[in-house]
């Protein structure tokens, strides 16, 4: 049975956004930030620059938006997190929801370490990466609200689980970066996940 118009045209749109974020990531990676344009963006995909303000406001947020449904992959996230067993502990919960995230980090290896040096030579783009999670926000601290049984305007516990979580996954992403990929970025999120439950203990320096 032939695929809908609306879905073959969202399909698309997911597409072309993909296409154009994976050249700004390449391109910026060759030449640095500042030598690239919308213009070289848009030639190298295979767009118009009309076309490329369709889907970004900025070569920035092209670099730093690696999915134009990434809301929507937010929401799933989400529900993953409040599907997990009640036995559970909530960070882990938490933790366990987006690694199907930092899975597919790994299966896009060059992309995503050509985005992290980026954002790590140019501070600028900080504030994209922070304007882009921003509407995330709100609806996560709820849905920790939501499991824990807290008033999120009143307790304090689902904002600092979920700026404690967030250090944790841009801690596990610089290591990841720092080692070229090498290691597993699965992993390394599981490690900052056990040592946050242990209650952040000091390294036994005597194992280095």
């Amino acid at each position: 049975m032939p695929e809908p118009v609306k879905g073959l045209r969202e399909r698309k749109r997911l597409e072309t956004h993909r296409a154009l974020a994976t050249t700004a990531v390449r391109l910026v990676a060759e030449r640095g930030l500042d030598q690239v344009t919308v213009e070289d963006i848009s030639a190298a995909a295979g767009v118009s620059s009309r076309t490329f303000f369709n889907y970004f406001a900025s070569k920035e947020d092209a670099v730093v938006i690696a999915y134009a449904d990434h809301v929507e992959r937010s929401r799933r996230t989400i529900e993953r997190f409040l599907a997990a067993p009640k036995e559970v502990r909530t960070p882990r919960a938490f933790i366990d929801a987006i690694k199907e995230d930092f899975a597919v980090v790994e299966e896009n290896r060059e992309e995503w370490l050509g985005r992290m040096r980026a954002i790590q030579e140019n501070p600028s783009l900080h504030s994209r990466v922070v304007a882009m999670n921003h509407q995330t926000i709100a609806p996560t601290i709820e849905a920790i609200a939501r499991r824990t049984g807290t008033d999120p305007e009143a307790d304090l516990y689902p904002t600092l689980l979920l700026t404690t979580i967030g250090a944790a996954v841009n801690a596990t992403l610089i290591l990841w970066y720092q080692r070229d990929g090498k290691v597993s970025a699965l992993d390394l999120l599981d490690e900052a996940a056990e040592t946050l439950l242990a209650g952040l203990p000091e390294p036994d320096r005597r194992a280095h």
